[in-house]
């Protein structure tokens, strides 16, 4: 029986082991010192200037830390695209808050900032059909969406978001390390002077994901970053609790104390030291991870980069290469049967993702239709995601093609 290629794979190794091995024997396993080496070691990665970097249990958490520290409540509109995954837009509905979903560029998978702008000024214009009746909905975050290791026109996007006064919170989920060129940009802030911003360093707040498809894992998890002091704070005090002080310290330390403060309802979001240590392996290997992906992906672009039947997905400098979206065209089989087809063949795939209008939810509150996000649904239709991950063999790599080729 042929072996079964895996759509996803994380690559853990006896270093990731041996870290696990040694916060489990020190005695202190929950969030404590490895946290905290984490926090820095992954804001130095970004950034040479002072970043704040928060470990969280998951991006969905740091999501929704993010958007409570910027004072999102109700009568708020957060902007999300549609092509994303659920979590990017169900944080806004923790807070009471609505959305307003919009289209991405043609063949590009990322937030348009033309249709953006278009949907900021029909909201200012009163143009909602939002559930409550005589509230008044005010845009006020943007959430752009950076996608399959694919940075999103964040100087656009930047630029609108100044116009209309708006916060910006990156979904950073697919984008680590992806980056942008920061030519006419404050070089100071790229990490070691380089001529690059890394994706969640260019708005207010971004939030990373360590989930283990991702590009680094610590197999749940992930990190929120700002450059903004206050917001750090709040989100520090909301990841635990509410608490005025970071609670290890109670058991810790010379001057260790139980006594702390309660100052808001807050969350129990944070990392703890036995999954942080297993990301500070992976961050010391996110170059190597990140050419194992190019390597892979680049086999998959000179494959089905000149045959009809396929779409290779666009592609840059800074891509993180976190997914390979193929898409088919009319010269193929529908992508449904491909799917079904690889699957059966032993070759895992999957699909990114279900467009948010069209689940039952959203497609009732705010009573949209299929067609509203045209370019939405085109890339859906046609996508789906090819086996991407560290360790891959040349001979797996080559199966995935061959058979992509022979089911169509």
């Amino acid at each position: 029986m042929q072996e079964v290629i895996p759509f996803a794979k994380p690559f853990i190794a006896r270093e990731e082991e041996e870290a696990v091995l040694r916060v489990l024997r020190s005695g202190w396993i929950t969030t404590g010192e490895e946290t905290l080496a984490f926090e820095r070691e992954f804001a130095a990665f970004l950034s040479r200037e002072p970043l704040h970097a928060l470990a969280v249990n998951s991006a969905t958490a740091g999501l929704h830390l993010a958007l409570e520290a910027l004072g999102v409540g109700p009568g708020d509109v957060v902007l999300v695209p549609s092509y994303t995954f659920t979590a990017s837009a169900e944080v806004a509905h923790y807070l009471g808050a609505e959305l307003a979903f919009v289209d991405v560029q043609k063949d590009s998978f990322l937030m348009d900032p033309a249709k953006l702008e278009e949907t900021i000024i029909r909201l200012q214009k009163g143009g909602n059909d939002y559930p409550h009746r005589g509230v008044k909905y005010s845009p006020r975050v943007i959430i752009p969406v950076h996608f399959a290791g694919l940075v999103c026109d964040m100087s656009a996007i930047s630029d609108i978001a100044k116009k209309y006064s708006l916060s910006i919170v990156e979904d950073s989920a697919h984008a680590f390390p992806a980056w942008q060129d920061s030519k006419g940009t404050d070089v100071s802030l790229c990490r070691h002077g380089e001529e690059k911003y890394f994706a969640g360093t260019l708005g207010d707040i971004g939030v990373f994901s360590f989930y283990a498809t991702k590009t680094i894992t610590t197999g749940e998890g992930g990190m929120v970053v700002t450059r903004n002091a206050e917001l750090a704070k709040r989100i520090s005090i909301m990841r635990l609790h509410g608490i005025d002080r970071p609670i290890w310290n109670r058991y810790t330390g010379e001057k260790a104390s139980w006594r702390y403060e309660v100052v808001a309802p807050g969350y129990k979001y944070n990392l703890c030291d036995i999954l942080s240590a297993i990301g500070r392996v992976q961050l010391g290997r996110a170059y190597a991870l990140r050419d194992e992906r190019y390597k892979i992906a680049s086999a998959y672009d000179e494959a089905f980069g000149t045959d009809e039947r396929f779409l290779i997905p666009p592609t840059g400098p800074g891509d993180a290469r976190q997914l390979y979206p193929l898409r088919l065209t009319s010269k193929a089989i529908p992508r449904d049967d491909f799917s079904r087809a690889m699957q059966e063949a032993g070759v895992g795939v999957s699909v990114h993702f279900i467009p948010l209008h069209t689940m039952p939810f959203y497609k009732k509150r705010y009573n949209h239709q299929y067609m509203d996000f045209p370019e939405t649904m085109k890339s859906f239709s046609a996508e789906v995601s090819l086996p991407l991950w560290p360790g891959m063999s040349g001979a797996q790599i080559e199966r995935v093609i061959r058979t992509a080729r022979n089911v169509c």
